[in-house]
Order: structure tokens, then C-alpha cells, then sequence
């Protein structure tokens, strides 16, 4: 399997980026200017080498891609990152995240493929502190006996495949688009380190998973979805005006696969306001989403959680799926200015972070609590044709969380 997935990995990498299977193909010369086609990809081969108490050293690659499949009058630049990694603690992490902008905008392909055998933490579900989650103060199990409290971080150990792929069609000639998508999530081999029933040690997921009905091993979601967008940036890869907004209802329906009949809602906002007429990229940019299980039931590791949206960029400062929970919101605000005053290759931003998860078995609603990070980041243009950058950032949030992000391209 694992060798199967690596394999399937790069080719899908190599399909969906290059161009009738050339990495630089020339442009094609007609005599109306308008038909010639852009289909130079660019690839930046971004080493990784990096530490984190969770994954030990990492090492691997972690390359972008941006290019054109269309000619660059009417069609916006596609982007694609994608991860080679392993740790020390003997984790790999697989990803290939992609958009892609067919001829004249018509089409949208926005695909996220990953494949991690990892492990990780989990703090319980919602937000707030774990004195306000039942698991932190221990759970009755059975009568008037009580599980030993979890004040803490629980770890955990799984192999995780995710197949998502969204289709979206342009409607006539207007930044709207509506469309189909195909989701796949797979977590097994689930190892759950601090469970221990026969010393009254009971974890968060062993206690939702037994609630709800799920196998505490291995578990399912397998659906299809109804997706519709409004997208005017005029580059997705790091976008200077327009604005974006986007919903998805995927349906978990048990004849597909998935282990219960689920619906989730995601709808998502960003905008950009400009400070500086002269200077585009010296703006404020805001981005939000709302995540939802609006109907059925999700295993533990399938629910909103932050670090999981496509490109695992929101919660800076926090572990990824630090906050869990059936209902969450999330906003953000990032304060980006150049740093020269004629050149654009380096820039600052200053960004500030909001997460609210509820925990419905605990009694923990949307905005009991609202936990957040804050920090500040070094910007790199490495490619001004597509205003790739390289970005550095250091977050900070409650309950000592901070750490270090090392990436390519805008958060959003």
C-alpha cells in the first residue's frame, strides 16, 4: 500500500502539472495573439528541514508549482504545492494540493490528496482550556466511578489517506461557478496511546467514538458534494484585489462507504482592502470560515478541526487539530506591506487569528470560547511573473502555543 500510494503520489504530481507531458513546452505561435498559449511550469523545489516536538526532524521536499493552461489574457495562473517528508519518528507525510485554471477561466479543478502514516496529538474537543472539557477533569465510564483526568495533550498514531477533488464551470462570463466533487477519507491503523481501560485512562476519541457508535480503529467517510464559488482575485496565488467566497455541502452516505449517513457544511469568505492605490500588495486582508456537521454523525478524527482546511494554513501558533469539534468558526486579519519602496521582494505581515469549536457531549458551544493566536512574518518574492513567495512566520497563542511556519505562497 504504501508503495502503491508514493507511486500514485507522483504520477497524479506529474499529470496534473505538466502539460502534454512537457515541463517546458514552448509556446504555441498562432497568428491571432490571443490563442497563444502559456504552458511553462515553473517549479520551485523547496527543501524541507525542520524540527517539531511532534514529528522529530523532517526532511524532504516540498515543491510549488505555478503555471498557465490558457492564454494569460483571460486565464488566471495555476498553482499546485505538494510534500516528500520523513521524520525522525518515522512519520511520512504525502500531499498534493492544487488549483487549477482551465482555458478562459472556464473550469476549476481545486484537489487535495494526501497520505501521512503520523502521529499527533489531540486535545479533546472545543475550545478553551482542558479544565472545561469532561475529559480533563475525567468522565464518568461507569456508575460513580470516574476516569483519571487528561490535563494535557493525548497522542495518537494513524495512517490517514485523503482522494478530494472538486470540478467547478464557470457560469457564462461571470466570476461564479458552480459544481461537483468527489471526497475520500480513510484513518486506520488508529493507535491511541494514552488509552488504557483497564486503568480507567479514557481518551477524548475512545469516549466520542464509543458515544456515537464508530470502531475506535478505523474509520470511513466517503462522499460526494454540491460546491458553488465566486472568485474575482485576479491571482490565486497570492492575490492583490478581488474576492472569494466559497460553500460546499458534502453528503456521507453510508451506501458509498462511509461508516454513517453524515452532511457537512463548509462556507468560506476572504477579502482584500487596499491601503495604497500605488502600492497594491500594502493592504489588509481578512479571511473566515464556517465548518458544520448539520446532520448525522462524523468519526473523531473527520470533524472540523483547525490546521485542516485545504492548504492546513489557518491556526498559526496552533498544532494542527488543536481545536475539534462538531460546529467551528474561524477568522483571520493579516496586515501586509512591502518592506523597499519601489521593489516588491521583500515584504512584512502582521496577523492575528480567532477559533471557536463546540463539544456538544461536553456542553461547550460556539463562542463559550474563543481562543487565539498572533504574530508577524517575513515575505520573499521568489518569482515576480507569478508572485510566488517564500514565507516565514512566527505565531504565538494561548496556552504557551507558538511555533514557526516555513512555506511558499500567501496564507490566503
Amino acid at each position: 500500500m504504501k508503495k502503491l500510494v508514493i507511486y500514485y503520489g507522483f504520477l497524479l504530481f506529474l499529470v496534473t502539472l505538466l502539460p502534454h507531458g512537457s515541463l517546458y513546452a514552448q509556446e504555441e505561435e498562432t497568428e491571432d495573439p490571443k490563442e497563444n498559449v502559456e504552458k511553462k511550469i515553473a517549479i520551485i523545489p523547496l527543501p524541507v528541514i525542520a524540527f517539531s516536538p511532534t514529528t522529530g526532524l523532517m526532511y524532504g521536499v516540498a515543491p510549488g508549482a505555478s503555471g498557465y493552461f490558457g492564454d494569460k489574457s483571460d486565464t488566471r495562473i495555476s498553482s499546485a504545492l505538494s510534500t516528500f517528508i520523513y521524520t525522525t519518528k518515522k512519520q511520512l507525510i504525502l500531499t498534493l494540493k492544487s488549483t487549477v485554471f482551465l482555458s478562459g477561466d472556464r473550469w476549476i479543478l481545486m484537489g487535495d490528496m494526501r497520505y501521512f502514516i503520523t502521529s499527533q496529538p489531540t486535545y479533546g474537543l472545543g475550545t478553551g482550556p482542558q479544565s472545561a472539557k469532561p475529559i480533563g477533569e475525567g468522565i464518568e465510564y461507569s456508575d460513580n466511578l470516574f476516569s483519571e483526568p487528561i490535563p494535557d495533550a493525548q497522542m495518537m498514531e494513524f495512517n490517514y489517506f485523503r482522494f478530494h477533488e472538486t470540478v467547478l464551470r464557470r457560469v457564462k462570463d461571470s466570476y461564479v461557478y458552480v459544481g461537483l466533487g468527489l471526497h475520500y477519507d480513510n484513518h486506520s491503523k488508529i493507535n491511541d496511546n494514552l488509552l488504557n481501560l483497564d486503568g480507567d485512562s479514557i481518551t477524548s476519541h475512545y469516549a466520542y467514538n464509543t458515544a456515537k457508535g464508530f470502531s475506535t480503529l478505523e474509520y470511513r467517510s466517503s462522499g460526494v458534494s454540491i460546491n458553488g464559488l465566486y472568485d474575482s482575485r485576479d491571482n490565486a496565488i497570492n492575490p492583490y484585489k478581488g474576492r472569494y467566497a466559497f460553500i460546499n455541502l458534502r453528503i456521507n452516505p453510508s451506501f458509498l462507504g462511509s461508516d454513517k449517513n453524515s452532511t457537512l457544511l463548509w462556507y468560506e469568505y476572504r477579502d482584500y482592502i487596499h491601503l495604497d492605490q500605488e502600492r497594491p500588495r500594502h493592504m489588509i486582508g481578512f479571511w473566515t470560515y464556517g465548518w458544520f456537521v448539520t446532520s448525522g454523525d462524523v468519526p473523531y478524527l473527520d470533524l472540523p478541526a483547525i490546521g485542516w482546511d485545504q492548504f492546513g494554513r489557518s491556526g498559526r501558533a496552533y498544532t494542527q487539530g488543536r481545536f475539534r469539534g462538531e460546529n467551528m468558526m474561524y477568522g483571520e486579519i493579516e496586515y501586509r506591506v512591502p518592506l523597499q519602496k519601489t521593489k516588491e521582494t521583500f515584504g512584512l505581515v502582521l496577523f492575528s487569528n480567532f477559533s471557536t469549536v463546540s463539544n456538544e457531549l461536553g456542553d461547550i458551544g460556539l463562542f463559550d470560547y474563543i481562543d487565539y493566536g498572533y504574530g508577524v512574518g517575513l515575505r520573499i518574492m521568489i518569482d515576480k511573473n507569478s508572485r510566488a513567495n517564500l514565507s516565514l512566520d512566527y505565531a504565538m497563542g494561548k496556552y504557551g502555543a507558538s511555533g514557526f511556519y516555513f512555506g511558499i505562497n500567501e496564507v490566503f
